[in-house]
């Protein structure tokens, strides 16, 4: 789930980078992006994954 949220804020930041949108200092996509690695990093530790059980499954 959170890699789709990083794909959509790096769609955002590529929007407004390539679209030269005027935004005020916070929502730049500069650090749009910064938010998406962010979230991409929380993603890749296992942060908002599905849970799983640790020993498998029971038969």
């Amino acid at each position: 789930m959170l890699g789709i949220a990083a794909a959509v804020l790096f769609f955002f930041a590529f929007l407004i980078n390539a679209a030269e949108i005027s935004t005020n200092h916070v929502f730049t996509s500069g650090n749009v992006m910064i938010l998406g690695l962010m979230v991409l990093a929380l993603h890749v530790a296992g942060i908002g994954a599905a849970h799983t059980s640790r020993f498998g499954r029971r038969r």
